[in-house]
């Protein structure tokens, strides 16, 4: 009786002679095998460090680690028989190249230039730096274009010191239209409450704004920056403008809030004249009524220093006078009389004891001179 093998593959046996040297052992028998003891036939797995060193040699980035990881990867292909020795050696050469293009380019300063010439493009990022109370000169002045600013002492020369930002919401680019009327509309009434003395301000200062370019935009630029600047671009500021309840005391904040609550009121009158609009006049009238109404109960309600009591209680008189010729201007039935109450009315604004309430305060005591063809706002974008 004979003995069937065992399963599996057998190596030959004789007469055919020992089993080839490259049969080994496996666990379902005999088998030629390849490199590392791998038998034949089964899927060889790509290295992982190979794979890594290429992708890092392609996009330049960190050249030396991909140097590092292409060696590392031909070393572990030899012992374990995996794949990928083409891209590791690819990884290796695209990393040393790599190394060798930086090094130049920190040696030439190149990477400075390139640097600078991202910030460039951002047009006005410097901007976003900017805070109120700050004081700056930019290289090419406040009109056109401005794509830096040095920010300074507000206590030298300086091109323009900032008393508002304005963050806009995200989104598309609006338009540089669009973004004017805004600066248009929130600079000039921001201006008092940084500089409340309307009368301390100097004639030849202006508002100017920095604005967000379409390319600043991509870069997250979203600040419209209120400055105040010399109108000539030849000149400068010296010192700051700032004159709010940091600077000024309780009495002088009070006073000074009516008396813009009351410019503010009167700069709303209708373009058009009487003779054109005479209901929208008559509703303006109203509400600069209103206003001074409520001027009146503020200014009585506040305890004042000794040596001011009287002047404002002078200024409050006027202001009662005037405040009953607006009243009938609203009520005028035709133009020629509303300009007669109109007159009378406007003859008490920035009188004679206004001037003596002023100088009893410590304040400023000449009227501003306002031109009768205001121009807007100049504006530097960035």
């Amino acid at each position: 009786m004979s003995i069937p093998p065992p399963p599996g593959n057998q190596p030959p046996q004789d007469p055919y002679g020992p089993p080839p040297a490259n049969w080994a052992q496996g666990p379902q028998g005999y088998a030629p095998y390849g490199p590392a003891g791998r038998p034949y036939g089964t899927p060889v797995s790509v290295n992982a460090l190979a794979v890594a060193a290429l992708v890092l040699g392609v996009l330049c980035f960190l050249p030396a680690a991909g140097l590092v990881l292409g060696l590392i990867a031909l070393r572990q292909i030899r012992r374990s028989g995996q794949s990928g020795r083409g891209l590791a050696i690819a990884g290796a050469v695209l990393s040393s190249v790599g190394i060798v293009l930086w090094t130049a380019v920190l040696a030439t300063g190149a990477a400075s230039d390139a640097w600078k010439g991202i910030k460039d493009s951002a047009q006005g990022n410097e901007s976003l730096a900017l805070e109120k109370g700050d004081c700056f000169n930019a290289p090419g002045g406040l009109e056109g274009d401005t794509y830096d600013v040095d920010r300074v002492s507000c206590t030298g020369r300086h091109d323009g010191e900032v008393f508002a930002v304005v963050t806009l919401p995200g989104g598309s680019f609006p338009g540089d239209a669009e973004i004017t009327d805004i600066a248009d509309e929130k600079c000039y009434a921001l201006q008092d409450q940084y500089a409340m003395d309307t009368w301390a301000m100097p004639a030849d200062v202006d508002v100017y704004y920095l604005m967000p370019s379409r390319d600043s935009w991509r870069f997250g630029d979203r600040a419209i920056t209120c400055v105040f600047g010399h109108t000539d671009a030849r000149a400068g500021l010296t010192g700051s403008l700032r004159g709010d309840p940091t600077t000024f005391d309780t009495d002088q904040v009070v006073f000074l809030s009516t008396a813009n609550a009351l410019d503010t009121a009167l700069y709303e009158e209708p373009e058009d004249t009487p003779e054109d609009d005479l209901a929208g006049h008559r509703a303006w009238a109203t509400q600069v009524h209103d206003v001074l109404g409520e001027n009146i109960e503020a200014l009585r309600g506040h305890s004042w220093p000794s040596g001011a009591r009287g002047p404002v209680g002078a200024l409050v008189a006027d202001l009662e006078d005037a405040r009953e010729e607006w009243a009938k201007a609203s009520e005028a039935a035709d133009a020629d009389t509303y300009y007669a109450h109109y007159d009378k009315a406007y003859a008490y604004v920035d009188g004679p004891s206004t001037v003596t309430a002023r100088k009893a305060l410590s304040l400023a005591t000449t009227p501003p001179a306002y031109e009768e063809d205001e121009s807007g706002a100049s504006e530097a974008e960035v």
